[in-house]
């Protein structure tokens, strides 16, 4: 089995098997009748509904939850390796740590405890394009979207707390099925484009999808000959496989998809978490929350 690539922003590799592009058009506008729209309110409640009843959801006061993982990096050169996945929650904290017998890759620890988010070194002094991606953009984890459902930080369990905008944006078709999107704006702001996916007959949510384009810098670089262009940033997390876990109905299959086209190349690579053991109101040392940088 070949290893598996990590490497800094800088190092990323040139050749692109699956473009970004490609993502977006999974997620192509549909038209909508006017039939078709509703509120956020009505959105957020229909799936609030899909987890479990309001007494279900408030009884779960912490989350283990463990399995399995896979981890593919497509571009040049590509590897991939199988370990083992553990998802932690309590409140506002979240964990998720995923380790390999790969010495190249041998972990990928991120974890929030409340006050602040750190993604460990997969090496040392190196982080995977993972890890810089989040600690660029600390919000995903602070605002408790990463993990979708799966976790008790989940925002659209507690929006008063959140008080994120949220604006309907009408139904897309994905993978012939349909879907409605709620796009989420954090309070305070961010450089991100955030947008909630749900099934369009169940409500479940199945996708969220990040993205940021930085653009290329104008006018004339005096001191390069390299023609600068833009940076392109997605990542996108699909929830699959529901079932009925201690009265909450939760994904099983878990996938992360992350692309970062820069001016040092391309990076793609996907993660795949199969949920098997879910643990309910077991006490978890606040400290499991804190990961180290080193």
């Amino acid at each position: 089995m070949s290893k598996p690539l990590v490497r800094t922003q800088e190092g990323l590799p040139i050749i692109l098997l699956v473009s970004a592009a490609m993502i977006v058009s999974l997620y192509a506008d549909v038209p909508s009748s006017a039939s078709e729209k509703m509120t956020p309110e009505e959105l957020v409640a229909r799936h609030l509904t899909s987890i479990g009843s309001a007494k279900a959801r408030a009884s779960v006061n912490t989350r283990i939850i463990a399995g399995t993982s896979l981890v593919v990096f497509r571009t040049p050169p590509p590897g991939q390796a199988a370990g083992r996945a553990v998802l932690a929650s309590q409140g506002s904290k979240n964990l998720i740590g995923m380790s390999f017998p790969n010495p190249v890759y041998p972990r990928e620890q991120l974890g929030f405890n409340g006050n602040s988010f750190i993604a460990a070194y997969v090496t040392p002094g190196t982080r995977s394009a993972l890890g810089n991606f989040l600690m660029t953009h600390q919000m995903i984890f602070k605002e408790g979207l990463m993990g979708g459902t799966l976790s008790t930080a989940w925002p659209l369990l507690n929006l008063g707390e959140r008080r994120p905008q949220l604006e309907y944006a009408g139904q897309k078709k994905s993978d012939q099925r349909m879907l409605h999107e709620l796009k989420y704006r954090a309070r305070g702001g961010s450089d991100l484009q955030i947008s909630l996916f749900f099934d369009a007959e169940t409500y479940q949510h199945v996708t969220t999808k990040y993205e940021r384009v930085i653009p290329a810098p104008t006018g004339s670089v005096s001191y390069s000959n390299i023609e600068e262009r833009e940076i392109h940033y997605m990542m996108v997390e699909e929830f699959s496989e529901f079932r009925n876990e201690g009265g909450l109905i939760l994904p099983h299959t878990y996938k992360i998809k992350l692309s970062v086209d820069s001016q040092g190349g391309t990076f793609l690579a996907d993660w795949e978490i199969k949920l098997t053991k879910f643990t309910f109101d077991e006490p978890i040392d606040p400290a499991s929350f804190t990961i180290s940088g080193d």
